[in-house]
Parts: structure tokens; C-alpha cells; sequence
């Protein structure tokens, strides 16, 4: 490794190691490279513009962003709930069955793990606590668990991301997100189950039919967005970008005209709110960029490349390798690290080993979610900890049924391609 690549790492890694923000680390980093390479420092603005006014895609981040801030205060979460309890919520641990349906129907219209987790599984929590007394640490744990749906359940600001990385298309990385998320829900519902029955959690009050019809009802205008924006998507009616336009304007209408909740002073907040958590994410890119051009100029891609060649692996097993190094990583790393620098260096090891890489960025996504609620690093652990004043150990102690049923699936999604790749075949992506 030549010595600009070591101060890019050594730099990068002190920064994240006394807390800096990814972004300023990648930045900082960066330079630290160029000027141990003698180059020209004004190459870090160039590769950020460059990279970025090219990349219309990016303008679905901000806008799915605004969208999911929307319809939290449109109250979108709560009618969901209602609907979800009716259906779900007379099982034993009912709650916790409705937490993550609920957190399913949201994510298909946030694409975000920490919105789900702020919305809906804030709603959730109170509603588990305060109804079914359940342990607080359960309670949160089921909510952060059930927010890892959010990036995989399409629309996916992940999976945009990964999108521009990989040069795959945004269409064919929704669909293929569609089967692993549902299969998330069930094994996560197979946990609750398990872990109702083990600590006696109460089943819900039954409810009549007029009441079940009221809270469908109330949910079916909520419910109409992700078939509105999926289904435009793949009927060629708008592209992913113009989507995530259509999915802010229709919560900005829920909350305006039919619900009522979004006036001019609640309508600021969620814009600066929604400003400020794009600023986030867009910092997070543009310090990508800078990470990447170093890793291109140096050719570490072709030499994980060769690495892998005199490994001598098959499909199968790079999948498995790259998929345990990533639940490892997971512990310690943030998702915007693994994504924005380990994936560009893997993506050509597995184009050259013929690896689908629809497959393998659904996969890499559920494994990043997966470190989303992983102890020590896990967000999402901290996300709901925070919002709920639930201290970190108690959630700790009941998340890892769950980070067990969702490695289960994952290693389903690794060795089973078609469970990702079916639907975006069967609707004509290659």
C-alpha cells in the first residue's frame, strides 16, 4: 500500500475513532491524501461537483427525505397503526405483530431506517408500554428491529445510493427489494411470537367488524402512496427521481387538505428538519467521492480483484465471505462507511465473478440494516434509546433473538439468488 493510502486510512480511521462525522472524516481524509500525493488540493471541489451535478439521481434523497418528514406530521403513522391493530393486534404479543407491520407499510414510503424509527416506532413504543405493558427494553427492541425495513421495502434511499455506485438500475433494485423485505417481517414476527409466549405478553382485545372496516378505512388513502409511486416507477409513468417528488407533493396534500394536520408553522419545521437531514446525507456523498477517487487512482479495486482471484472463490463464496466480513464490520462501522468506501472497491470483483449485482446490493443493504441494530455501533439502538428513555443495556439484552432471525434470512437472500432477482426478471430487468 503506497504511503498516500496509508494517510488516507490512518487519517480517516483517527477522525472516526474520536467521533468526528463520517462526512467531515472523509473530507479531511481526502486532502490529507492529496497533499501526501503532491496533487493539487482544488481536485476535491473538482471530483464533488463533477460527480454530483451529473448524478440527477441524487435529487431523490432530499426529496424521499421531505416525504417521510410529511406524512410523520400528517399523522400517516398513527392511522396506519389502527389498521394494523385491527388485524393483527388480538394475537398474543399482538403489538409487537403490529409494530412491524406498521413499520413494513411505512417503509414503503420513507426509504429510511431512522424516519421509520422516529415515526411509526416512536407510536409503537407508547402503544406497547402504555396498552399491553410490555418490558420497555422488548418494546424498543422490537421497534429498532422493525425499522430495518425501511432501506429494503423500495422506495430505498440505500439502495439509490448503491444504484449510482454499481450503475444498476433504480427499478430493478426496488423489485428486487420487495421479497427479502416481506421476508424480514415474517421472521421477525417469528420472533415476537416465540418471545410472547415466553414472557406471557397479554393477547389484544378483539374488535368488532364496523371497528376493523373504521381503522381500514381510515388507512386506505395512506396506503394508496406506496401503489401510487411503485407502480409509476414500473409502468414508466415517472423515473425513481420524479417519484420521490410525487411521494412529497401527495404528503404535503394528506396533510394540507384531507387530514389537516400540516399548517404554515408545522410545515417550516418539516422543511428545515428535512433540509438539515439532507445536508447530512449529501455531505456523507460528496466525502465519498473524495474516498473514491483516491481508491481509483490507486487501484485498490484491481487489487481486491487479484486478491480475490488467488482466492480461487466461486460465486457462492464471495457472497458468503463479504457477507460475514459485513456483519462483523456492522459491529463497529456506520452504514455510510460501508457503503460509499467497501462497496465501490468489491463491486468489480464481483462483476468479474458474474455475481447479479441487483442480488448483491439487496444483500449487502439487509446486511448493513442488520449492523443498524448491532451492538456496540447499532443506530438504531441509540435512535430509540434516545427518543424513548429506555437506557441502551435493557434493549440490548432483548435485540439479539431478533439480529439472529434476520442473519437466518440473510443468509436465505445469499444463497437463494432468485429471492431477490425473481421480480425484477419477471417484469423484464436483466
Amino acid at each position: 500500500m503506497s504511503t498516500g493510502l496509508w494517510v488516507l486510512v490512518v487519517a480517516f480511521a483517527g477522525l472516526v475513532l474520536l467521533r468526528a462525522p463520517v462526512a467531515h472524516a472523509m473530507f479531511a481524509a481526502g486532502i490529507a491524501y492529496l497533499l501526501a500525493t503532491r496533487q493539487d488540493v482544488g481536485l476535491l471541489v473538482d471530483q464533488v461537483l463533477t460527480s454530483m451535478l451529473t448524478m440527477y439521481v441524487l435529487l431523490a434523497i432530499p426529496m424521499f427525505i421531505l416525504a417521510a418528514n410529511l406524512m410523520n406530521a400528517a399523522t400517516v403513522s398513527e392511522r396506519l397503526f389502527g389498521a394494523a391493530n385491527a388485524l393483527v393486534g388480538r394475537l398474543r404479543g399482538g403489538l409487537g405483530h403490529v409494530t412491524i407491520l406498521v413499520t413494513a407499510a411505512f417503509s414503503s414510503m420513507s426509504g429510511s431506517a431512522v424516519s421509520d424509527a422516529a415515526g411509526p416506532g416512536l407510536v409503537s413504543v407508547r402503544m406497547m408500554r402504555q396498552v399491553g405493558a410490555y418490558p420497555r427494553g422488548f418494546a424498543a427492541a422490537v421497534a429498532a428491529s422493525a425499522a430495518t425495513t425501511g432501506p429494503i421495502i423500495p422506495p430505498s434511499i440505500a439502495l439509490v445510493i448503491y444504484a449510482l455506485l454499481s450503475n444498476t438500475s433504480v427499478g430493478a433494485l426496488f423489485l428486487g427489494g420487495l421479497v427479502p423485505g416481506l421476508l424480514m417481517v415474517v421472521a421477525m414476527m417469528a420472533v415476537v411470537a416465540i418471545q410472547a409466549r415466553r414472557m406471557r405478553l397479554p393477547p389484544g382485545e378483539a374488535m368488532g367488524l364496523r371497528l376493523v372496516l373504521h381503522h381500514l378505512g381510515r388507512a386506505v388513502v395512506p396506503l394508496s402512496l406506496p401503489v401510487l409511486l411503485l407502480g409509476g416507477i414500473w409502468g414508466g409513468v415517472f423515473t425513481p427521481t420524479e417519484a420521490a417528488a410525487v411521494a412529497g407533493f401527495y404528503a404535503l396534500l394528506l396533510g394540507i387538505f384531507v387530514y389537516r394536520t400540516i399548517g404554515p408553522r408545522s410545515f417550516a419545521r418539516v422543511v428545515e428538519e428535512s433540509m438539515v437531514q439532507s445536508a447530512s446525507v449529501m455531505l456523507l456523498v460528496a466525502g465519498a467521492f473524495i474516498v473514491n477517487y483516491a481508491v481509483t487512482n490507486e487501484q485498490v479495486a484491481t487489487r481486491f480483484a487479484l486478491m480475490f482471484a488467488a482466492l480461487d472463490l466461486d460465486r457462492t463464496e464471495f457472497m458468503l465471505l463479504v457477507m460475514v466480513a459485513f456483519l462483523i464490520l456492522g459491529c463497529f462501522l456506520d452504514i455510510a462507511v460501508m457503503l460509499l468506501v467497501f462497496v465501490p472497491v468489491l463491486l468489480p470483483t464481483a462483476t468479474a465473478l458474474g455475481v447479479d449485482l441487483v442480488h448483491f446490493g439487496v444483500v449487502i443493504t439487509v446486511n448493513f440494516m442488520i449492523g443498524m441494530i448491532t451492538p456496540p455501533y447499532g443506530v438504531l439502538l441509540f435512535v430509540m434509546s434516545s427518543l424513548t428513555g429506555t437506557p441502551l443495556q435493557e434493549i440490548v439484552a432483548a435485540v439479539w433473538p431478533f439480529v439472529l432471525a434476520l442473519t437466518i434470512t440473510l443468509l436465505l437472500l445469499a444463497l437463494v439468488p432468485g429471492t431477490v432477482t425473481w421480480l425484477p426478471r419477471t417484469f423484464g430487468f436483466t
